[in-house]
């Protein structure tokens, strides 16, 4: 080991675990090669040195499976690559069913498995005992086996990485804490540490149990909470005689498999135990945490059942080691919102070692090129709003977070710890209401309303089906209330207010005052970052709507690129509330509340009127399609103005029935149809993209007009019975041409409806199929929406 820390490293990774090790190992290999790693203590202290070990490929988007597709190609080949054997043991792994809502379950999980090209196929319970002979079988209803996932040891593969990594010319520094970060003008500069400072151009935090402390050095929010997690070893059991593949019993919150002759049992119990603060101190290296039999006994009493011979094996200890879990159980990737060139590889929730060999890669990708190598949108570090980071937030949600890996991953779930942390204006009209509410960036927004009880969760029609429909009639046949004030508002002043937003935006923004924009936000790829609805209010000032996950994310990327521009960004979102009022009534509505001047608006032009007295200013645009505005208002008179609204005989309508009427007039959103592997070629949006000056992804673009091809499609199914959520599977024939992106049922249309990219020669009318739960559905492709307002509401 190095002796002498240098004085300057172009980056400093922080952290000797999983994902520190990785992110040096392919820093180096991107070129990198003078990149050091710093250790408080010693190589895999802390976390990744008692981890299970457990490598499984199938995540629930394509590009996580990807990722951890990586992963297990990686550790395959690091021996061979350096020498240092990593353990690999590619037994495959066993998921099974013991109810018929996990049956669906792990059979959408094998439809993905087959469009995201993954080996996994059904299996009998009779084949599930042949291939795990120790397991109590008689209650097991199905199961999938997927071959090719393994384990791997740890401290292992750490070593491997490493030894790689200096190969290539890194250095690693063991027993070397950072006791402070420097910034100097919101951006890092350097790291101080027990043995010295070493300037740095860039800090890559993969602290696991520490990072939140880490990030507080530097000014920067990183909500990952430590929690206990439990299993148990046992002595050589008799019958062990050879790997086993790791088992999977989620209905028992269990795992399981072969360690050293005896079995290892571990569990994700429904609701964990989180680590107070002070526990976890510079001094907890190679430590575990105490034994507790007492919340382990009903674990152990599911062990039992299944595994039989757990009665008479000998226990060689209960391990208790803590893990980080973020507020939404997935991990923290890429540049944090406060401080420049200080990136997040952290929060792993228990999935490390499959997640760190493409996690890292993809944490060097991003730190050298400024982008995951692949759309990562869901572990974008800057996802989290503020208030997620405090300590009584991630006490109570951390533990419901780690019950949550085993749960059925039910449509309409929602997480019930440390609820209520935002609420809108309307809060209490719409409990009144009878709404239903999910949290989305901490605030409470409607998903139905008129709630008689709980809903019960399931794959089939759903609970609230009748009450989407009523919202939905509503909007098409009188007049709904859609409440969109958690979509952030980014106030954009200045002489050169025009000219910085039509360099970072991809539509004509220099229209006149009175306008409304939708347009799309590219990166130097031509793909998207976001899309977003700007309204010039004044020559010097816009007000940019943004999505409610996203609103630190756009505004980090605006204040980013506005340098050498004469413009003040600020965040007004909590200032303002929107409600849009949709549907045929709308202009009597208008007129019946004092508004009648907003009849006299154009299609995305921006007026002003009052509502009851107060003001409002509006654009006449419809996310739903259905005719109506978005009313932007101060928030403290959205109560007045909402109570004008329903007495002229308007009525609210949650997410549920917005999403229902998106799908069916073909509206793509980020996340779903759009993310930063797609152009507006593929979306079918390039003519909102100007031609006629240049934008940050402008050459990309029109490159890829030339080249490139529409993929984005509407799916209408045949069967009404048919209930897709998304990401299921497309085929012509034995074919799989693509994936949907957003379902639902279409109750204008009266059939389930998706969006999909699909990669055909031709796409309008083609005959298809989708796989859900390994069930094909028969539907049609379509380039047109599947409703429109005009009339023409279905092609088929």
């Amino acid at each position: 080991m190095p002796s002498q820390l240098p004085s300057f490293a172009p980056v400093v990774v922080i952290g000797g675990g999983i994902m520190g090790c990785s992110t040096l190992y392919h820093l180096a290999q991107m070129g990198v090669t003078d990149a050091i790693l710093l250790e408080r203590n010693k190589l895999t202290s802390g976390t990744t040195w008692h981890s299970a070990a457990q490598v499984r490929a199938l995540r629930h988007s394509q590009n996580l499976t990807r990722m951890i597709q990586y992963s297990v190609d990686l550790y395959a080949r690091l021996e061979e690559e350096t020498g240092q054997s990593v353990g690999w043991i590619q037994r495959g792994s066993l998921s099974i069913a013991t109810n018929e809502g996990r049956l669906t379950h792990v059979k959408r999980q094998e439809a993905l498995a087959h469009a995201y090209g993954i080996d996994a196929w059904s299996i009998t319970p009779e084949e599930a005992k042949e291939r795990w002979p120790m397991m109590n079988a008689e209650d097991v209803i199905g199961a999938v086996w997927s071959p090719d996932d393994g384990r791997v040891s740890p401290s292992d593969v750490c070593a491997a990485l490493v030894k790689g990594a200096k190969t290539m010319g890194a250095k690693m520094f063991e027993n070397t804490g950072v006791t402070g970060i420097l910034t100097e003008n919101g951006k890092v500069k350097g790291v101080e540490t027990s043995q010295g400072v070493v300037m740095c151009d860039a800090i890559a935090v993969c602290t696991g149990l520490w990072s939140r402390e880490i990030g507080e050095m530097a000014g920067a929010d990183i909500p990952a909470q430590a929690c206990e997690h439990f299993f148990l070893l046992t002595k050589p059991v008799e019958g062990v005689t050879q790997h086993l593949p790791t088992l999977s019993d989620h209905d028992s919150h269990l795992y399981s498999r072969d360690e050293s002759g005896g079995f290892l049992v571990g569990c994700f119990e429904p609701m964990g135990k989180a680590v107070p603060p002070g526990i976890l101190d510079e001094n907890f290296e190679f430590d575990l945490l105490p034994e507790d039999w007492d919340h382990f006994e009903p674990m152990m009493m599911n062990a039992l059942h299944r595994i039989p011979a757990l009665e008479t094996a000998e226990v060689r200890m209960l391990l208790n080691g803590p893990e980080s879990f973020t507020p939404d159980g997935m991990f923290m990737l890429g540049e944090t919102a406060e401080t420049r060139g200080l990136f997040l590889g952290c929060g792993l929730n228990s999935v490390g070692i499959a997640a760190g060999g493409g996690a890292g890669l993809n944490l060097a990708h991003c730190i050298i090129h400024g982008h995951t190598a692949y759309d990562l949108g869901e572990a974008d570090a800057k996802r989290f709003a503020p208030i997620y980071n405090s300590l009584d937030h991630l006490m109570a949600r951390a533990p419901e977070i780690l019950g949550t890996h085993y749960e059925i991953a039910y449509p309409g779930r929602q997480l019930k710890t440390a609820r209520d942390l935002r609420k809108l204006p309307l809060d209490a009209e719409y409990r009144k209401a009878g709404a239903h509410f999910g949290q989305f960036y901490g605030w409470e927004r409607p998903l139905y309303f008129n709630k008689t009880a709980e809903p019960k969760l399931g794959f089939g029609k759903p609970d609230w089906f009748e009450n989407v429909e009523a919202e939905v009639a509503a909007a098409h046949e009188k007049a709904a209330i859609f409440d969109a004030s958690p979509f952030g508002k980014i106030e954009v002043k200045g002489p050169d207010a025009a000219a910085f937003l039509q360099h970072v935006c991809a539509a004509k923004m220099d229209k006149a005052p009175g306008s409304a924009i939708y347009t799309a936000i590219l990166n130097e790829r031509g793909t998207y970052e976001s899309d977003i609805t700007a309204h010039r209010i004044a020559e010097d000032f816009y007000r940019l709507y943004v999505g409610t996950n996203a609103i630190r994310r756009d505004l980090a990327w605006f204040e980013r690129h506005s340098e050498g521009f004469d413009v003040t960004l600020t965040d007004m979102t909590e200032a303002y509330a929107v409600l849009g009022l949709m549907g045929p009534d709308s202009a009597r509505i208008a007129e019946e509340v004092g508004a009648g001047a907003l009849n006299e608006l154009g299609y995305f032009k921006v007026g002003e009127a009052e509502v009851a007295g107060c003001h409002v200013r509006a654009v006449r645009m419809s996310y739903v399609g259905e005719a109506g505005w978005e009313m932007t208002c101060r928030a403290e008179n959205a109560a007045t103005i909402y109570a004008a609204l329903t007495e002229a005989g308007a009525l609210p309508a949650g997410m549920y029935a917005q999403t229902s009427m998106r799908i069916e007039k073909g509206f793509a959103a980020m996340g779903h149809e759009l993310d930063s592997d797609i152009t507006p070629v593929e979306t079918g949006m390039a003519m909102m993209c100007s031609k006629k000056k240049d934008f940050i992804g402008s050459e990309v673009v029109n490159e890829r007009r030339e080249t490139g091809k529409r993929t984005l499609a509407t799916l209408i199914l045949e069967d009404e019975s048919a209930v897709p959520l998304g990401h299921e599977p497309i085929y012509v024939g034995d074919k799989i041409v693509g994936h949907t992106t957003s379902a639902a049922f279409g109750y204008r249309i009266g059939k389930p409806v998706a969006l999909a990219h699909v990669h055909l020669d031709e796409i309008d009318g083609v005959a298809v199929e989708i796989d859900i739960a390994r069930v094909r559905f028969a539907g049609k492709l379509q380039l047109a929406p599947a409703f429109d307002p005009t009339g023409s509401r279905m092609k088929v």
